[in-house]
Order: C-alpha cells, then structure tokens, then sequence
C-alpha cells in the first residue's frame, strides 16, 4: 500500500479503562502484519515516534499501532496534584493519582480496542518501564518485549535516582515556555536538543520541522509528567518476566544511563542488551535500520513462543 503523509495513519480511536479515555491510531501499511503497539515516554504524545521508523516496521511484517498514554496527547489528562515537577515527583512516598498497575492496564485497554489477543510491545523511556510492567501483569498479551532507554520497571522513588543523570533533569525541569502554539515549538526544539547525542551535530532545523508538525503541549506541562512519574509499581520484580525481552539503549543517553539497560539485561532471563552507539534519549534516523533489524530477529526467533490464553488474561 502507498500512503499519502495524512493517510498514513488511520483515525484516531479511543480506548477506554474505567473513565480513562485513551487515543490511538494505527499505521495504515502492513496492516496483515504482526501486531505491535508502541508507548511513549515521559509527557510527550504517540506522534514522536518517527513515521520513517514505523514504515520500516511495517515492510518488516509487523502491524503498527500507537497511543497516548494517559496524562499525554488526546487521552484522558488528570486534575492537578501536589508535585509540581518530575523531580519532586521522584521523592514522593505515594502516588496520588493512579498508579503504575493502572498505566500497564491502558497498553492492554488498547489492545482490546484494536482486537489483539497479544502483541509485540515496543515501550521507549516511560514506556519502557510500562512496557516491562505489562509483561509482568499480562503476560499473556505480550509476544515479545522491547524496552527502549528506560529504567527498571519495578524501581521508583529515590532508587530511580542511580539511573538518571539528574543534572539533565534538572535543565529539563527548569525549562519554561508559554502554553500556546509557539512554546509548544520551542519546548520541541529545547528537548530535542537536551536529549539528543552529543556525539552528532544537533540539526535544528530538523527539529523545528518536527517540532512544528506536532506541536506537543505535553513536552512542557510537568504537572502532568509528575503525575506519571508518581505513579508507583507494587507488582512482583522485573526478574519474574517470561516473555523474550529485548533492550535498546542509547550508548550516548544523556538522561537515562546505559547502566539502566545493563540492570534490566542482568535480571531478565535470557534477555538480550543492545547499545545503540551515536544514540541519546531519541529515535535518530542513523539507528533505524538497527532498531527494526533487531526487533525482527526477536520476533521471528520467537515466532513459536506466542503466548498462550493460559499466561496471564
């Protein structure tokens, strides 16, 4: 199938989880494919996975689809709470808004809306961590496992601080752009920047481009990123999960170290670790063929392990 740019993905869908509205939208090519889902990160909306990375995914036999998670994009955003940034969202004993149990029930609420009995799930930052969560509560919905520069999924609160350059951090929470369209750009282009390689020249005209097509509020509203980052895992350790996991890391992350992914490698059996080298906390172009590459030798590795209706619901 060839699609024109604004038919590239299909209209946007909701997903429901108690009074949790969740949008999401599927790729339009490849659509007899494997099913993957896709989750983001911390604020940001399921537009910044690159629709280049998405195509390629989809010439490799896979059925993309993606969604907000709550608290980002289209879906369902929470009343304000007490932490006012993600930095005093780290020090919070308790979540007081939802917990973590409740974001990897939102990965399997869109499952649900799409018609998937199980899928490859691709989670990167946040959804990294979601991602593994899922895989531990659901283990029946889970084909394969892809985390991409996050932490371990069972850690929160002051332990998350070993695996965070809390320096980058820092300058994230301390940027401040207006609430319109304009700061909306500018937030784009400041995060890139921050979260980009330093071992590549910065393209800032790439990422107005990007910035400007997909003018994401949730890039600079911390309020909803505390929120997130608030939401605590009471579920079993990361240890216990089953499903074939592989773990992308960015060996140049300048806010998630790469110890991070060497932790989750080190206590999930028969996991595999990858550094991607000139990669940050992004989705560059120069990685893509990797990325995809070895998201496909783990699903057709695994092709006969699918999970059964027995594992998990």
């Amino acid at each position: 199938m060839c699609s024109t740019p604004e038919h590239l993905w299909s209209p946007v869908r909701w997903a429901e989880n108690g009074a949790i509205r969740l949008a999401f939208d599927a790729l339009t090519e490849g659509t007899e494919g494997e099913p993957l889902l896709l989750a983001t990160g911390l604020g940001v909306n399921r537009l910044w996975i690159p629709d280049g990375l998405c195509r390629m995914l989809a010439a490799q036999g896979f059925a993309v689809a993606r969604y907000d998670q709550r608290d980002s994009g289209d879906s369902t955003h929470l009343p304000p709470t007490p932490a006012r940034s993600p930095i005093s969202a780290l020090f919070a004993k308790r979540e007081t808004a939802y917990t973590a149990e409740d974001m990897a029930d939102d990965a399997v609420a869109v499952m649900n809306a799409l018609g998937w009995r199980s899928a490859h799930l691709l989670g990167v930052s946040l959804g990294g961590a979601v991602a593994q969560r899922v895989a531990l509560r659901h283990p029946g919905r889970v084909r394969t496992l892809i985390s991409m520069a996050a932490v371990p999924g069972d850690t929160s609160g002051l332990r998350t601080m070993r695996h965070i350059r809390m320096r980058t951090l820092a300058k994230f929470a301390r940027l401040r752009f207006p609430d319109t369209p304009d700061g909306a750009v500018a937030a784009g282009i400041a995060v890139s920047r921050l979260l980009a390689s330093p071992h590549r020249t910065f393209d800032e005209r790439a990422a107005r481009e990007a910035a400007e097509r997909n003018a994401d509020r949730g890039m600079h509203d911390q309020q909803a990123q505390s929120r997130q980052i608030g939401a605590q895992w009471h579920g079993p350790p990361i240890s216990a999960i089953t499903r074939p996991t592989l773990i992308l890391h960015g060996a140049d992350d300048p806010l998630i170290k790469p110890s991070a992914g060497k932790a989750i490698a080190a206590r999930i059996r028969d996991s595999r670790l990858v550094l991607l080298p000139r990669v940050g906390h992004e989705f560059p172009a120069c990685a893509w063929d990797r990325v995809v590459t070895e998201i496909r030798g783990l699903a057709t590795a695994n092709a006969s392990r699918e999970p059964l209706p027995s594992e998990g619901d």
